[in-house]
């Protein structure tokens, strides 16, 4: 009799996910598929994968795939933050240990066929350790572990994605050695120039410059089943934005991962780069926000549990307390949906990004923006705090699990301002290093995505931040906390 794989163990699938991998095994076969790119996120929220061959990729659906602890161990710049050599890997986890394998296992729900890559699959997994527990560092695990939370209360957690991105065509990627740079020097970035003039904002006559690259990109990502919904050109040279569909969370973040790896590559292939690093150093640049829109739903009925029944009132009392825990645990959930040290320059008063804590009606100033109202189905708030560079699933983490708190505790978010930039209400962190600061202290976060998470994030953040400071010596705080400096560039714009 055979031995019931890994993932059949340790009933690690649903039935509908059992079900889904049949017919994977299948679209294999009649697609003449050749490569299976077996896919994961790191803490950046970067994608890694192993390609597979089909006999092997058959045999990951039964028991997952081995990948190194590796790409769990650097910061954003490749510095090596843990040595996996000493016992706990330097993270008091003895399963970590000597940078041992773990396991990725396939989610048959996010296989999909990649259109610009001739005979090719894709697929994202979860990790676990050999031992079948759940790896406390995947970030999509820590997403999951909260969804799953939400499920016992009979609700579920609805994303729409708004993402702003910029487009720069590719002169010179400078691959000469003395430019590629090594673990904890990223290399020269590439040169480029702009792919139009002057401030183009939703403006029609100049489309012929970049309609074809828009359109390549839009077949691609609707052939994969992406809920595509909008495309504008935004305030920056070369910025735009795209908008999705309303979808479950977890989809959703599994949206913006495979949105960010098909667009730098579709790019790349037609000769540009794009990049969702926060505020590129380019001239006329504005700043990338992403934008998370969100609502629960009731499962029994269906109905929009933030949507009020009472006409004098634009929100239930539920959707009001889920505002109070974002509100008090913004600065904390900042790190999440504003990872890098770029990001924070983002923050700044009368730019349509937040600079503190609070909310309005329809106000593009507040952090948390309300739509919608009294017997609105569509009801529903926006947070306006993130970077497009974020760790999709880690940011969707960081609002369920204050949203729930604010609700648990029946938070009150006080009155909406109509002056979001003159309220006296807590200021957002300056920095990526305050930001850490009210992290470390957050029991919340401790307590719902585990203290060996935090641990871990705050060390990487740490290095990040250790590196940029050593860059910035010679200049003063007021400079390096406001202007977008070289290593900032170097760091995140062909990153991210």
């Amino acid at each position: 009799m055979k031995r019931p794989g890994f993932i059949e163990r340790h009933n690690l699938w649903t039935e509908i996910q059992k079900e889904a991998s049949q017919k994977i095994k299948a679209v294999v076969k009649e697609q003449d598929l050749l490569l299976i790119r077996t896919a994961w996120s790191d803490q950046h929220g970067i994608v890694h994968s192993k390609w597979l061959l089909p006999q092997e990729f058959l045999s990951t659906l039964e028991n997952g795939m081995h990948i190194s602890t590796g790409t769990f161990l650097f910061d954003t710049g490749s510095a090596m933050v843990f040595n996996p050599f000493v016992p706990g890997g330097s993270l008091d986890i003895p399963l970590m240990t000597g940078g041992p394998n773990i396991v990725a296992v396939p989610d048959p729900d996010t296989f999909t066929i990649l259109p610009w890559a001739k005979r090719t699959g894709f697929i994202l997994c979860d990790e676990y350790f050999q031992n079948g527990q759940a790896m406390p560092f995947s970030s999509r695990g820590i997403l999951r572990q909260s969804l799953a939370e939400l499920d016992q209360r009979g609700l579920e957690y609805i994303i729409g994605l708004e993402v702003e991105w910029y487009l720069a065509k590719l002169e010179d990627p400078m691959l000469e050695f003395t430019h590629v740079g090594s673990y904890g020097k990223p290399g020269e970035p590439a040169l480029i120039s702009a792919v139009e003039h002057s401030f183009q904002y939703l403006s029609e006559p100049h489309n012929p410059e970049i309609h074809d690259l828009l359109l390549v990109l839009a077949e691609n990502l609707v052939k994969m089943g992406l809920p595509l919904r909008s495309i504008e050109n935004e305030g920056g040279i070369g910025q735009y934005e795209f908008t999705f569909d309303a979808m479950p969370a977890l989809q959703a973040a599994d949206t913006m991962m495979i949105l960010r790896m098909a667009t730098k590559q579709i790019c790349r292939q037609q000769g540009y780069i794009a990049s969702f690093m926060c505020l590129p150093k380019l001239q006329g640049c504005s700043s990338n926000g992403w934008h998370v829109h969100q609502s629960l739903v009731d499962r029994t009925t269906g109905e929009n549990a933030f949507m009020s029944a009472d006409s004098k009132i634009l929100i239930s009392d539920l959707g009001k307390h889920f505002i109070g825990g974002i509100l008090k645990h913004a600065n904390a959930a900042s790190v999440f949906a504003t990872p890098t040290i770029n990001g924070y320059k983002r923050y700044r008063s009368h730019s349509l990004a937040p600079d503190r804590v609070g909310w309005g009606l329809e106000n593009r100033g507040a952090m948390i923006r309300l739509l919608g109202g009294f017997d609105n189905p569509s009801t529903h708030i926006e947070n306006r705090i993130g970077e497009s560079a974020a760790n999709p699933y880690l940011y969707i983490a960081s609002q369920l699990i204050s949203g729930l708190d604010g609700i648990d505790y029946q938070l009150d978010p006080g009155s909406p301002t109509e002056e979001p930039y003159a309220a006296e209400h807590p200021m957002l962190p300056k920095s990526l290093s305050e930001a850490i600061s009210h992290l470390s202290q957050s029991t919340l976060f401790s307590q719902k995505m585990g203290q060996e998470f935090i641990n871990f994030i705050t060390k990487i953040k740490q290095s990040e931040i250790n590196r940029f400071l050593e860059s910035v010596t010679d200049q003063l705080p007021e400079e390096y906390l406001t202007q977008v400096t070289d290593w900032e560039q170097r760091e995140y714009f062909e990153l991210f």
